[in-house]
């Protein structure tokens, strides 16, 4: 899995991070049990502080998309499991703002629906 930091984006580096070994679970580059590198040898590779990396790994672990193993490193914890009440409810938390956005800005439900769709699509294919 290749993973691409942008240093001139506004979304922290932590989060980019994030979002890149997120997306490799979507595109199922990263399975169930694939083992993530440590948080030294990703930070050199990327060029990055290890905290950085580690905040990624915690911050993913609390969405228990990982799972850290003391000693061990990170593994891929689950996919395609049934989300909890409070895992919908932060999803919509975040998810509203954008949507209120893009309402404000003049997008209806249908551009929004086929916007995410889009996005979506592009996801697993990219």
């Amino acid at each position: 899995m290749y993973i691409r930091i942008n240093p001139d984006l506004e979304m922290p580096i932590y989060e980019q991070l994030s979002m890149q070994i997120m997306i490799g679970v979507i595109r199922k580059d990263l399975q169930v049990g694939d083992m993530l590198p440590s948080v030294r040898s990703l930070a050199a590779d990327l060029g990055v502080n290890m905290h950085t990396v580690n905040k990624s790994y915690h911050e993913l672990e609390k969405k228990g998309i990982i799972q850290i193993i003391p000693k061990s490193g990170a593994v891929i914890r689950t996919t395609n499991r049934k989300l909890s009440e409070e895992e919908k409810n932060r999803t919509s938390d975040s998810l509203k703002p954008t949507i209120v956005e893009a309402l404000v800005l003049g997008m209806n439900e249908e551009d929004i629906l086929s916007l995410t769709q889009s996005i979506i699509q592009n996801l697993k294919e990219e």
